[in-house]
């Protein structure tokens, strides 16, 4: 009697041969949507392609620059844990405490005194921009 594998038990070695059954018949991917099929790794070097399912593609969103976005991350890395609403000095005070990077100091220290109750309203009173939900 001899099974395809000796690291599996028999159970394990049948269900994964019903797994790839479609593949090796026919020759070719089983999944409907091209997002979904596995992806070959790349060689040393070489840049990834990726796919993303509809809708989850990676990109900057509408109302906001690239660069924005990434100073808005760091602004929610540092903030986040704050407590809100916080006015400008309770978020000076918390930035210098959790020791953020100078930049985030200066740019928090830079806000107009007032309340602010999430990085969001932070992000929007330096005038990084908003982002616009489509739906």
């Amino acid at each position: 009697m001899e099974r395809g594998s000796d690291k599996h038990n028999p159970r394990l070695d049948d269900q994964q041969k019903h797994e790839t059954e479609g593949l090796v018949r026919g020759g070719g991917t089983t999944h409907a949507e091209e997002w979904k099929e596995t992806e070959a790794m790349p060689a040393p070097g070489e840049e990834s392609p990726q796919s993303y399912p509809p809708g989850h593609e990676p990109g900057t969103p509408e109302g906001i620059t690239a660069e924005g976005v990434d100073v808005r991350s760091d602004l929610a890395k540092w903030l986040s844990d704050a407590h809100w609403p916080a006015s400008k000095d309770e978020l000076v005070r918390h930035a210098e405490r959790m020791e953020a990077p100078d930049q985030v100091v200066s740019m928090v220290d830079a806000l107009p005194d007032r309340r602010y109750t999430n990085v969001a309203e932070v992000a929007k009173a330096l005038g990084l921009g908003v982002e616009k939900r489509r739906w």
